[in-house]
């Protein structure tokens, strides 16, 4: 049991939390523990190296504080806390707290550093660092780091590497750094930070006066900089984020320098170099033409080429345009990936625009997101993902006040626009601006005011021609885009002597001669056919076979039959391995079976372990069978004689390319998240490899779509950080980086077993940008990718003839062609929300759906019990429910979100079929359903496919949080009167 000298110790240091993020430095603290499990000490120190030391702190504290705890823990802490050199910090965490006007007097020290930074990090910084160690001000450890940051990303960096670990000394550090600049021939720099004229010879000793005039100077500074930074404070204040820099997840050049601030996206914006004016090539000048004379376009350049860089230029003209007649100007700049956010943010628009206009970011990571109208009249240019401009897009059609119309904004910009088409949200958006042009046609007849609509500047590499095998349809499929972007002109041009010739291999590849691995996968399936009853007619492991046996699985779950649908849900995992053994090592398709069925048997174990899940005669039969053949698998599989042919190959062009080029730097794309893992491990393990200077490392998806655990976005950016310092030289990427992604140039591009089309193979080549860059595809068993890069290579072809062909139609011609498609997207849009509505009106009662577990077809709840929260989560907190599953922990799912987090599945006692997850809405736990993991029964017929709660017409009812929350509370009053 815990003595109250813990819990007092635990709320001092929770009391403290944020100043410890100041001056707690984890990877120096972690070293000096040993009551944290080196498994956890491996995710702090991962956490510090993704989201920044703040969180990493964050993460530290909790595990510290976390119960039970251990002899003497408090003690071991604070030891930790001094040895590591945080002395500031253990004083906190011992309550001995300095002086209220000395903390104040540090905090405004801290602020004018973060005011300065501009100015400050162009010190000298290795003589500087040199005297701050001399002056206690930084440790040994400290000095390293900063020397090596100077040396591998230069004296900026290393000076903000430097002020971002002097800031964390304890008060009096001021004024040693002061010194320490006068004594390093600093004036500049000392009379900025003192406040001083150059005339007088101020002591560092009085830090008091000094301090007072900071703080007023700052204050002063703060509220100059604009009133949109106070917002944000304001704003930050009432989050349930404590850290602000828990939600900068996006691609940042480097971590938030003061990280216990509110202010860390101005200070992100600060540590971007303005940069001079623009100047455009002659064939970017010609493209953007149009667009300067105030028309809707497409600019259509090849990856590399600046299609961005005209976006800042145009943007530019158009604010700079609407400034001089006296108007205000409103860019939004749309793309469609997060990191994309960042990105355009800090490398184009920020450091071209900062000086002259108000630009802002907002993304799904960001806080931001939720007072995007204030972002909207309060910045000159925002940079988002288009889903929340679609968002507020709607909510103004529905009449919030909390919306934005098109009508305030003055230019769109549209990245990756290729993809305003079809259900995508680019098409939602511009459908609305069709809609309102249609309008604005009629209200020009009836001579009344229209409604003003924003240009639109559509950027994309390659529009594509839709699957197209003729001229005709590929053209048809341009046009549309160009009529779904309101487009007057589709801008191209030939880069001349800017063109980059690339050298294309195409690596072919061998069958095995024996593949006994394979085989015994293949005896093992047929097994299973045999004990399910089941006849496939198509090759084991192929595609075909991938989606007979999910149409096998889906008809069993339907019909109750368990033993179909066991062993249909095996026979795909089998296959998976078939094809990872094809495509990479025997070794990691072992792995994978391997752990699939240890995850599959401890289903079958209560997490106390004290009662054991029912395990059907199907589930004991498919264990056995993995079971008796494990060994020889495992055995074959550490077999180099039976590698797969491409395999080989790879080995020998990734070889050839670092023995044969001074400075390699290359990318391989691969087909899955799991592949892009194993090639990055299996390159890392291989000696030869390393001998030649290969550093590899991959960067995959973040969505969750995948049974393989996403990437997060700051860790997607320190990989890519670490590709464009030269740390990583070769990165194994899934299509997440073929599209949109500033990746630095690259001598070689590698194409491994992937082949999709004709726009995602422009896009991979437009990453070998750099001289005589070579652009290679490897063959992989039954992927066929030979035979579709010749099909990819005629439709870029017919696609260059299409564009060509409308670019010569007189603007006649080409406008009566895009108002017919126009007419005929906004028709079909009215037929679509007529449909929408019926269905609508067709909402089943929630009494009508019955959900059944899909594991084992137990009746588990029906749509009256289950509510929904903010739209979107559907929970059910019935008691007879709470009865029917246990929980387990999935560490996997420690996601901090906004009023709820989750940290935990829910599965079924009887089966261990997963449900959903135990998610943590305002303090009340909520335990989440997932509909894949049901079996839905509507009005008594039973749905085969049912993916998404979208796919469900049934409106259930609100979550009532105040009922909820008061049955709890009175659960808790009679606990405590029993106890008493």
């Amino acid at each position: 049991m815990a003595s109250d000298n813990d819990e007092v110790n635990v709320t001092v240091i929770e009391e403290f939390r944020p100043r410890l993020r100041q001056y707690i430095v984890v990877q120096r603290v972690l070293d000096y523990i040993d009551f944290i499990e080196n498994d956890q000490k491996e995710r702090i120190r991962q956490k510090d190296r993704t989201e920044g030391n703040g969180a990493a702190v964050d993460l530290l504290i909790s595990s510290v504080t976390k119960k039970p705890h251990s002899p003497g823990w408090f003690r071991a802490f604070v030891d930790a806390l001094v040895h590591a050199g945080c002395e500031h910090a253990a004083n906190y965490v011992q309550a001995k707290l300095p002086d209220p006007e000395v903390e104040a007097e540090n905090d405004c020290c801290v602020r004018l550093i973060q005011l300065l930074l501009p100015s400050l990090v162009d010190m000298d910084s290795k003589t500087v660092c040199t005297q701050c160690y001399s002056a206690e001000l930084l440790t040994q450890d400290d000095t390293e780091i900063i020397t090596a940051t100077i040396e591998n990303q230069g004296g900026q960096s290393g000076a903000s590497e430097l002020l971002r670990r002097i800031v964390r000394c304890p008060p009096g550090w001021f004024s040693k750094f002061l010194n320490v600049l006068r004594n390093t021939d600093h004036k500049r720099l000392y009379n900025e930070l003192s406040g001083v004229s150059p005339d007088c010879d101020m002591q560092g000793s009085d830090e008091k006066m000094l301090s007072q005039k900071i703080g007023s100077e700052a204050c002063t500074e703060e509220m100059s900089a604009g009133e949109e930074s106070c917002d944000s404070i304001q704003y930050m204040e009432t989050s349930t984020t404590e850290n602000p820099q828990d939600e900068a997840t996006g691609f940042y050049l480097c971590e938030p320098l003061f990280c216990f601030t509110d202010g860390a996206d101005s200070e992100a914006a600060a540590r971007v170099p303005e940069k001079a004016d623009i100047v455009l090539r002659d064939y970017q000048m010609e493209v953007a033409r149009p667009a300067l004379e105030g028309k809707n376009i497409i600019i259509c350049l090849p990856t590399g080429s600046g299609k961005t860089r005209v976006a800042v230029y145009i943007t530019k003209k158009h604010l700079d345009g609407r400034r001089a007649e006296g108007k205000s100007g409103k860019v939004v700049v749309l793309v469609n990936k997060i990191p994309l956010v960042e990105q355009h943010y800090l490398a184009e628009f920020l450091p071209f625009l900062k000086h002259a206009y108000v630009v802002e970011r907002v993304s799904g990571d960001s806080q931001l997101k939720i007072s995007f109208t204030e972002i909207v009249k309060k910045n000159d240019v925002i940079i988002c993902t288009a889903q929340i401009l679609e968002n507020y897009l709607e909510r103004s059609n529905k009449g919030d006040d909390e919306g934005v119309n098109l009508s305030d904004l003055t230019l769109i910009v549209i990245d990756e626009c290729h993809h305003t088409q079809k259900g995508g949200v680019y098409n939602h958006i511009m459908m609305r601006y069709l809609k309102q042009k249609n309008k604005n046609m009629r209200l020009k007849k009836e001579q009344k005011q229209p409604v003003p609509l924003p240009q639109i500047l559509g950027l994309t590499a390659s529009p594509g021609v839709g699957g197209a095998t003729k001229m005709e349809k590929a053209e048809e499929h341009i046009l549309r885009i160009c009529a779904n972007l309101d487009a007057s002109k589709i801008m191209t041009r030939s880069l001349g002597e800017f063109t980059k010739e690339q050298r294309k291999i195409v690596v072919t590849v061998e069958d095995r001669k024996e593949d006994p691995f394979g085989d015994v996968i293949k005896k093992i399936m047929n097994a299973i056919h045999n004990h399910a009853e089941l006849s496939p007619n198509c090759d084991l492991g192929s595609q075909s076979y991938e989606q007979w046996v999910v149409q096998k699985e889906r008809k069993a779950a339907t019909e109750e039959n368990q033993k179909v649908r066991v062993c249909a849900e095996h026979l795909r995992q089998y296959s998976e391995g078939l094809n990872l053994s094809n495509t990479i090592r025997m070794r990691d398709s072992f792995g994978f079976l391997n752990k699939f069925y240890d995850e599959e048997i401890k289903k079958k174990t209560t997490p106390d372990e004290e009662q054991t899940i029912q395990i059907t005669d199907t589930e004991r039969f498919l264990f056995n069978l993995f079971k008796d053949n494990k060994e020889e698998l495992q055995k074959l599989a550490e077999n180099p004689e039976y590698e797969n042919d491409s395999l080989s190959k790879l080995r020998a062009k990734i070889l050839q390319e670092f023995s044969t080029r001074d400075a390699a730097r290359g990318i391989i794309f691969t087909k899955t998240r799991r592949s892009a893992i194993a090639l990055s491990q299996w390159i890392q393990e291989n000696p030869k490899f390393a001998d030649i200077g290969v550093k590899a490392s991959y960067v995959i998806g973040g969505g969750d779509q995948s049974v393989v655990k996403p990437m997060t976005s700051a860790e997607q950016k320190d990989v890519l950080t670490k590709f464009g310092n030269g740390e990583v030289n070769l990165l194994i990427a899934t299509t997440v980086a073929e599209e949109g992604l500033d990746i630095p140039e690259c001598n070689f591009v590698i194409r491994y077993g992937l082949v999709t089309n004709e726009i995602a193979m422009i896009q991979a080549q437009g990453r070998g940008r750099a001289e005589d860059s070579s652009y290679t595809l490897v063959e992989v068993k039954n992927s066929g990718v030979a035979e579709k890069e010749c099909v990819n290579e005629y439709r870029k072809t017919m696609m260059n003839k299409a564009i060509d062909k409308i670019r010569a139609l007189n603007q006649a011609d080409y406008d009566k062609r895009i108002i017919e498609f126009q007419m005929q997207s906004i028709m079909e849009e009215k037929v679509r929300m007529t449909k929408k509505k019926q269905k609508g009106v067709k909402n089943e009662n929630p009494s009508e759906v019955k959900f059944s577990c899909r594991g084992c077809s137990k009746h588990v709840c029906t749509g009256e019990d289950i509510e929904i929260i903010e739209n979107m989560h559907r929970v059910n907190l019935t008691p007879e429910f709470c009865e029917l599953f246990i929980q387990r922990e999935n560490t996997t799912l420690q996601e901090r979100l906004l009023d709820y987090e989750t940290n935990g599945f829910i599965a079924c006692k009887d089966c261990g079929q997963r449900w959903g997850s135990m998610m943590l809405y305002r303090g009340i736990e909520c335990p989440c359903l997932h509909v894949k993991n049901f079996v839905v029964t509507l009005s008594g017929k039973k749905i085969s496919k049912c993916t998404k709660w979208s796919e469900l017409a049934i409106k259930f009812s609100a979550f009532d949080y105040a009922e909820h929350a008061s049955k709890i509370a009175e659960s808790s009053d009679e606990e405590d009167s029993m106890t008493c």
